[in-house]
């Protein structure tokens, strides 16, 4: 499934080459603060010893998605795992002005609807077409680490190409709690990506602008496990063995037919029974109650933690 050739001998970003055992940290200038302060993107390269895959590890495609910009932080600064075989690229905070603005988009764009990008489109165009230009183009396969937005938490789970054997085995191999097959996007990251033949696999955990632990450290579990598969850190690194990923075949969301207080009844990550109560939506002055029931049987892939609700909002994204 893997057996080409790497191309990790000599990796090339910006100009700058890091050959077999160098690391580098580059930074890429992507523009100014009307202050004229420089904003860069910062891109860690740490090249092995040995000629294996060349793997990005991706964080905050999406600026207000901080568990992924955590869980790759713990990773760069967690010095046990060395690379010693292949190539690892890791981009802690891609979308730096949503970062900034604690927002989705980058200056009302969404990056990961701007691809291929142009290099004098907007800024979201400018960044998606530098990506690829001066970073994707080095590797392998690539992990792109999200959460659920719009205060929707994810349960830890993988989406994969399914027209993609390689994303697949990927996909199976970080072993999240869940996986599934996802269509493509139309301008997405991964949908360019699967223009190149380079597999992209979408870890989803956690809710944008909250931290939450067992999603971050699922995330940092799969991706050893990737990385030990590959040889690329030492094997003496313990990582949990974990029960196979459930694979979601059908997914539908269940969304509220009246307006008014939800509370949920079941966890994240439950699985339930068709007509098991789910939760309840109320009005604010305690006159009514409206019961929220499984239509079939499955597993809660994400809920939705806020409380007010409108006709229509998703509840629960349940699998099967």
């Amino acid at each position: 499934m893997f057996d080409k050739e790497f191309k990790n001998e000599t990796v090339i970003i910006r100009g700058e080459r890091i050959g077999l055992g160098e690391s580098k940290l580059i930074r890429i200038p992507i523009d100014r603060l009307p202050t004229g302060t420089l904003i860069e993107i910062p891109v860690y390269v740490f090249n092995g010893d040995k000629l294996g895959p060349t793997i990005l590890l991706q964080g905050g495609l999406h600026g207000d998605e901080t568990n992924s910009i955590e869980l790759v932080r713990r990773m760069l600064i967690d010095k046990s795992y060395k690379i010693h075989r292949g190539c690892v690229i890791v981009v802690p905070v891609l979308n730096i002005f949503g970062f900034l603005d604690l927002s989705r988009e980058m200056h009302g764009k969404d990056v990961n609807r701007s691809f291929p990008g142009s290099e004098k489109g907007s800024l979201a165009s400018r960044l998606a077409y530098y990506l690829m230009k001066e970073i994707t183009k080095n590797v392998d396969f690539a992990i792109d680490y999200h959460t659920g937005g719009a205060q929707r938490n994810n349960y830890p789970q993988i989406r994969y190409t399914p027209e993609d054997d390689k994303a697949k085995t990927l996909a199976g191999l970080f072993n999240a709690p869940f996986q599934f097959g996802s269509t493509l996007i139309a301008k997405s990251f991964r949908k360019e990506c699967f223009k190149y033949d380079i597999p992209v696999i979408v870890y989803e955990g956690g809710e944008s602008l909250r931290l939450e632990e067992f999603a971050i450290q699922e995330g940092i579990n799969g991706t050893l496990r990737i990385l030990k598969y590959f040889k690329m850190i030492s094997a003496n690194i313990k990582v949990p063995i974990e029960n196979s990923a459930i694979e979601i075949t059908k997914r539908s969301w269940i969304r509220s037919k009246v307006a008014g207080l939800f509370n949920a009844k079941v966890n994240n990550g439950d699985e339930v029974k068709k007509g098991q109560v789910l939760g309840f939506i109320a009005d604010t002055y305690g006159e009514t109650k409206f019961l929220v029931k499984a239509p079939k049987d499955g597993y809660i892939i994400a809920k939705n933690n806020f409380p007010i609700v409108n006709l229509g909002d998703p509840l629960f994204h349940i699998g099967s």
